[in-house]
């Protein structure tokens, strides 16, 4: 039920996002072991590149605001940002990693599925990996498709089918089951699917990438920032798996799917 989803949702925000440590962990293993050199926020900027000169672009669950920490030189100086979280927490850690930047930024708490501006409000909105967040996800897609204006563009990043699968095989079921739960409600596959209900074009891009994993902390700290700790014998159990991995091959490879959906109005 779309009640209890919400109610899930609420508790999940809590939990995970009430400040910027689990996302913090997680980011923390992509960036030790990612092989691809170019990196995520940069690639995910360069789709924006040809917005309009004076565009206004909102971003929907903007985290810790690294996509514009990593890309503050490359932003036009008369866009007009509004950044935004469900989480009050992490709006005050975007505000604090931008503080002091020359390029003006609007905060604000706001639910995807109520987006407080009228229709054809924005040239672009970003939900860079959020929208499996999103309990009633077909309404948060409508309503960004109403402030969209005409032609506007919405840049969705997800994850693909196997992402990270190395790395779930030799997780415990409880704690995969947990991040299953939310992570899988909307794939780059699937996405594209629901997308193309609403909007008159979608294209995906995926991202070429993988961890190439040589030290197996980062990886628990990854999977207790998920929201269901391991205990001491299934961390244990995990570390062992990926030791042995490293100790034999010189690295645990764990294989990335994700990319992003471009939808236009």
């Amino acid at each position: 039920m779309i009640v209890d989803r919400v109610a899930d949702q609420q508790n999940f925000v809590d939990d995970q996002y009430r400040d910027s440590s689990n996302l913090t962990a997680r980011i923390r293993l992509h960036k030790l072991f990612s092989t691809n050199g170019y990196g995520w926020h940069r690639w995910v900027f360069d789709h924006l590149t040809d917005l309009p000169g004076e565009a206004r672009i909102l971003e929907l669950g903007c985290g810790r605001s690294d996509l514009w920490v990593e890309n503050i030189d490359r932003i036009p100086p008369d866009w007009r940002i509004t950044l935004s979280d469900l989480s009050p927490g992490m709006i005050e850690k975007a505000g604090s990693n931008l503080e002091g930047s020359e390029v003006p930024f609007d905060y604000e708490v706001i639910d995807a599925q109520s987006i407080p501006y009228p229709e054809a409000t924005f040239d672009c909105v970003v939900a860079n990996h959020m929208l499996y967040h999103v309990p009633d996800r077909a309404k948060g897609i409508a309503e960004i498709h109403r402030v969209l204006k005409p032609g506007g563009l919405l840049f969705a990043a997800a994850n693909g089918h196997g992402n990270m699968g190395e790395l779930w095989d030799i997780v415990n079921t409880p704690v995969r089951a947990e991040f299953d739960r939310v992570a899988n409600h909307f794939r780059l596959e699937d996405g594209e699917r629901e997308l193309r209900e609403v909007f008159q074009e979608v294209a995906v891009d995926r991202y070429p990438d993988a961890l190439h994993v040589t030290d197996a902390e980062p990886v628990i700290d990854y999977i207790n920032s998920l929201g269901r700790k391991m205990n001491d014998r299934q961390a244990s159990e995990i570390r062992r798996c990926v030791q042995d991995r490293i100790d034999c091959d010189g690295k645990f490879v764990i294989w990335k799917a994700s990319g992003i959906l471009t939808a236009r109005k």
